[in-house]
């Protein structure tokens, strides 16, 4: 395959003879890092959440394909004028919703490089140091947690980066599928069932219903706020023993550090404890919190884990490593590429045959994967553990700093303990009630409500008035049935100014909401 030729283009000289001509790739190259620091640096003056209206995008571009092609220059104004209005600023220092995506410099240009490689690793002949630089990053940031020996290339376990924590649960749900269905026979799937908590992400669901579990068999099992709302050790036992005298089969248990909505933490020690007694693969989600686990004064969250299979954290959430890299670890590989791995004649060779290399795609769902580990090393080499850590205990301190300025506002409270950087709060019912009760005794089309849904209703017009403004952004979460919203610290250029600034915006928002807007409308 040769560079196409002017002719067969037309003749149209301006055109670009070599998609990889080296000088092209510098000059232009330039212009998107000039472009992408200029956005840094302006980008607390967007909108945090996008104000486009659906399907805005497409009145704004041509139908067709351009047949001849455009210049940088040409398409980055218009990544200026049409795609920026559409994009909701993770990395603005006002973005305050859902989990962060920190990145870092190290990160970017760490995908830089992974780009510019562009390998294809699915096994270690088809780049050797893709294979090996994951194994190694893979047990630094295990040793960093202080994972278990057993969890590490060192110890007989392994890492492997997938994508996000849904690829870690169904592969790891799939190893554990295998295991028991290889014991019990395959005609036995729909005697499995798969346990976690209301709390637990969706992602688990998902993947039971990708592996054939029987959605009868899916427990979610309901938490209370004596537990703060972790998984109680006795309610997952009472449900295990119904679940073995009705003839089914304990399979799959997931304990979560940090849930979604207000980061509640399971009680790993006496879940595994629990969990041991019926051989239930054990699998510990620390997606959002699992990097805090490098600080001392937060490893405490995930004691225990000694105890479980399997253990995943998202470095792209909360690490400064750019989307996507979720860092799975398992003691027993061999679990994994037995249900995972295929060998086909094109893919055979004598390191494979060895048995001496890792083939990750023997670790995961796809074949092809990107050396993801370069960008995970970069910014633990970049920044050092004491940096990692003063990062991330600066977003704490920041949460901390939210949480008293709530704590100092009688009109607001706290609904569920913070733990990590996220701070879950809402106007409180005794600041508004009064207000609020001729309206909604007579509010949805005479439909009575009760006062607490009138203040979760109160609460989430009052975040959606915040958010529409476009100068800070978070999210809510509904536990208990109480309506709260969240403020996630953790965006890399957020400052304890962009934190004192959020917080009297919504004050403000109050005190206008309260004297010029009508809720329920």
């Amino acid at each position: 395959m040769g560079s196409l030729t002017s002719d067969q283009l037309d003749g149209n000289s301006g055109l670009v003879i070599n998609p990889l001509d080296p000088e092209e790739f510098r000059r232009q190259a330039h212009m998107v890092i000039d472009f992408i620091a200029d956005y840094y640096k302006n980008v607390d003056k967007y909108p945090v959440r996008s104000q486009v209206e659906p399907g805005y995008l497409r009145k704004r571009l041509p139908e067709c394909a351009p047949y001849n092609p455009e210049s940088m220059e040409t398409i980055l104004q218009d990544v200026q004028e049409h795609i920026v209005p559409g994009v909701t600023h993770w990395q603005s220092p006002n973005y305050f919703a859902y989990f962060p995506s920190s990145g870092s410099i190290a990160g970017f240009l760490g995908e830089m490089l992974s780009s510019g490689f562009n390998v294809v690793g699915f096994n270690w002949i088809s780049s050797p140091a893709a294979t090996e630089l994951e194994n190694i990053v893979m047990d630094w940031l295990g040793q960093m947690l202080k994972l278990p020996k057993s969890f590490l290339f060192s110890g007989n376990g392994g890492g492997v980066i997938q994508g996000t924590t849904c690829e870690a649960i169904l592969c790891t749900l799939t190893a554990a599928r295998d295991r028991v269905l290889n014991k019990i026979g395959r005609e036995n799937i729909s005697k499995l069932v798969v346990y976690g908590s209301d709390q637990t992400h969706c992602a688990l669901q998902k993947a039971a219903q990708i592996v054939g579990i029987d959605l009868k068999n899916f427990r979610a099992i309901k938490t209370t706020k004596s537990s703060s709302y972790g998984l109680s050790p006795d309610s997952l036992l009472t449900q295990i023993n119904l679940d073995v005298e009705a003839g089914l089969v304990p399979l799959f248990l997931c304990a979560t550090i940090g849930t979604t909505a207000i980061t509640a933490v399971d009680p790993l020690k006496p879940l595994c404890d629990v969990a041991k007694q019926f051989g239930i693969w054990v699998h510990v989600d620390a997606a959002y919190a699992g990097s805090a686990c490098i600080c001392p004064e937060f490893r405490h969250f995930i004691d225990g884990v000694e105890g479980a299979d399997s253990f995943s954290l998202n470095a792209h959430k909360w690490f400064f490593t750019t989307l996507d890299c979720c860092c799975l670890w398992v003691k027993d590989p061999s679990a994994l590429v037995s249900s995972l791995s295929t060998n086909p004649e094109y893919l055979k060779n004598k390191a494979t045959e060895s048995k001496q290399v890792v083939d990750y795609k023997d670790w995961q769902i796809t074949l092809s994967r990107r050396f993801r580990s370069l960008k995970l090393w970069l910014v633990i080499r970049n920044y050092g553990v004491a940096n990692l850590r003063h990062f991330l205990r600066s977003h704490v301190n920041m949460a901390k700093l939210f949480e008293r300025l709530v704590a100092s506002d009688k009109r607001f409270e706290i609904v569920f303990p913070r733990k990590f950087s996220v701070v879950c709060f809402r106007v409180s019912p005794s600041a508004v009630m009064d207000k609020l009760k001729p309206k909604y005794e007579n509010c949805h089309s005479q439909q009575l409500i009760t006062e607490e849904e009138a203040i979760n209703e109160f609460n989430r017009e009052l975040l959606e008035s915040i958010n529409a403004s476009g100068k800070a952004y978070m999210t809510h979460a509904v536990c208990g049935g109480i309506y709260a919203m969240r403020f996630a610290v953790g965006a890399t250029l957020t400052e304890e100014r962009h934190v004192m600034v959020a917080w009297t915006m919504v004050q403000e928002q109050l005190e206008a909401f309260l004297t010029t807007n009508t809720p329920f409308n």
